[in-house]
């Protein structure tokens, strides 16, 4: 089986910006360990910042991967683009963010990827990706 992690903008800043609310592990050392848990899946990770490179991206993944987790960071809440693309995309999606939107800003209460996505998972740091990996497991 093969999955890709799909992050957003300034997901390449954690264990730089706010840690209280993001932590204080990178998302490099994060893969690295979930690539030895999971290692009888093939697993690939990509980020970007541009918002139109994670579209091409999402596009790219629909025929080379079983599943997506993407965390599209400040974009879930703005993009309609990227939520077009998981809803045109047949490969399924699952959106996850390490912190808790709902505790956090009005603005970020909304995710318009939330709604074209197989499921969400919300607030529980970088565990989020893991425990996106064991559901798609479990299906």
């Amino acid at each position: 089986m093969k999955v890709i992690i799909i992050n957003g903008p300034n997901l390449n800043l954690l264990s730089k910006r706010d840690t209280s609310v993001y932590g204080s592990t990178s998302f490099d050392d994060y893969f690295e360990y979930i690539k030895a848990k999971f290692n009888s899946i093939d697993l690939s990770f990509y980020q970007s910042n541009i918002e139109g490179d994670i579209i091409n991206k999402l596009q790219e993944s629909d025929s080379e991967f079983n599943f997506i987790i993407l965390n599209a960071g400040g974009y879930s809440h703005t993009s309609v683009a990227i939520a077009d693309c998981v809803e045109a995309i047949d490969t399924p999606v699952i959106e996850v963010h390490i912190s808790n939107i709902y505790a956090r800003e009005s603005f970020r209460h909304k995710s318009l990827v939330s709604a074209v996505s197989v499921g969400v998972i919300v607030g529980l740091g970088l565990d989020s990706y893991r425990l996106a990996i064991d559901n798609i497991i479990n299906r």
